[in-house]
């Protein structure tokens, strides 16, 4: 099996070296990831500017001065002549969950995969950056069931793994993603020259975390998983708005 490691914390960040290390004792890995830190990339492309590549010496590592999702299109559409069977995105540094899926890089490289016609994995560690080697391990186990029973190339599942040592998770659960309460007020500050600069402020608190949700697994210290599907139709919704436009004009 030959997997496409990649992530958007960066080429350095310790959650791809624990993910790689990882899946290298079960399968063949080729790392592509970005230059620096692109969290909250989401699904963005590069297309109004080149896009460089960098190999590490006597590795199969590539730097891609690009967005996560260029990582995994590049790799994918014709920079490496051989194949891939399988995508893995992480291991993020914070949760993926609920309404984090629309921002995150790590979920959004993991999805081009999909688009592209490759089954795919994004990673996350939820709670905080310890222990990465729990999520590894996981994902290893994972990923070894995959090697024989194939992964729908329509389907991308969404990992969140407590983040505790690898005794004190109690398996794994199938979730539906839950949801978080707005996000909290941007930040006003000044910069040295005393013009006035902003931060985007922290995500919402948690507001559906009930049974049956990622955030209730690990909450729980189950290993979240949530398969993805890329149709945001909102089908119960076709009779209302069938009934507006009787009244356009």
């Amino acid at each position: 099996m030959r997997i496409l490691v990649t992530n958007d914390d960066g080429i350095h960040a310790p959650g791809i070296r624990a993910l790689a290390n990882a899946l290298s004792e079960i399968a063949e890995i080729t790392i592509v990831a970005p230059d620096r830190d692109r969290s909250g990339a989401s699904h963005s492309l590069s297309l109004s500017l080149p896009i460089t590549v960098h190999k590490m010496d006597g590795k199969e590592e590539y730097v891609i001065e690009g967005t996560p999702t260029d990582c995994v299109h590049l790799a994918l559409t014709g920079y490496f002549e051989k194949k891939f069977d399988l995508v893995v995105s992480g291991i993020n540094a914070g949760a993926n969950m609920g309404d984090d899926v629309i921002y995150s890089g790590t979920v959004g490289s993991a999805v081009e995969g999909r688009f592209l016609g490759f089954p795919s994995i994004a990673v996350s560690l939820a709670g905080g950056h310890k222990n990465y080697e729990t999520a590894a391990v996981m994902t290893r186990k994972i990923v070894s069931y995959l090697k024989s029973h194939q992964l729908k190339k329509t389907m991308t599942l969404n990992v969140n793994v407590p983040d505790v040592l690898i005794e004190e998770i109690r398996g794994f659960e199938v979730t539906r993603l839950g949801s978080r309460h707005p996000a909290e007020p941007a930040i006003q500050q000044k910069d040295p020259r005393g013009r006035v600069i902003y931060w985007i402020g922290p995500a919402g608190e948690e507001n559906d975390a009930g049974v049956g949700t990622d955030f209730h697994a690990i909450k729980n210290h189950y290993v979240s998983i949530t398969p993805l599907q890329v149709d945001l139709t909102a089908y119960k919704a076709f009779d209302e708005v069938a009934d507006w436009i009787k009244h356009f004009d």
